[in-house]
């Protein structure tokens, strides 16, 4: 029988192939998964969105912006509506810019946190019925993420 365990990358993997080793079970296989790198877009599509909204904040100062500009545009020369256009225009942009520049500075700090987080690591194990209970016992106890048992019989 087979049986499949997921680690983080971390000692406790190493203590259970040891500690597996010792009681007989010699037939193991780690495999390290690669990590994912995020490819961000600046707009979602219909079919991928990832919960980053770049026109919340633009949106708001656009109203913000267009209110105190249009009641400021009576006094001035081009008046209210053309001033109010370009308070909403503005508070649009400004809005955009600082959404933008703080979805890349999370970006940035995500890429660091997730450079020095390594991958799982997938731990297959071959080993008699009988030793199920054990094994499973022994990955559970080292910090297993899931098990998983494939031909039991």
């Amino acid at each position: 029988m087979q049986i499949i365990a997921s680690f983080n990358h971390s000692s406790y993997i190493e203590m259970t192939i040891v500690k597996l080793e010792e009681k007989g079970v010699d037939d193991l296989y780690a495999i390290p998964l690669e990590s994912r790198q995020r490819e961000t877009r600046l707009f979602d599509s219909i079919h991928y969105s990832d919960g980053h909204s770049l026109l919340n904040k633009g949106m708001f100062l656009a109203v913000i912006f267009s209110v105190i500009a249009t009641s400021r545009g009576f006094t001035l020369e081009w008046g209210p509506i053309y001033w109010g256009l370009i308070g909403a225009g503005s508070g649009l942009v400004l809005g955009f810019l600082i959404d933008l520049i703080l979805l890349k500075i999370k970006e940035r700090n995500q890429i660091l946190a997730d450079h020095h987080q390594p991958s799982e690591i997938i731990l297959i194990i071959n080993c008699r019925l009988k030793d199920e209970e054990w094994v499973t016992r022994t990955l559970w106890e080292h910090h297993a993420l899931g098990i998983a048992a494939v031909g039991k019989e």
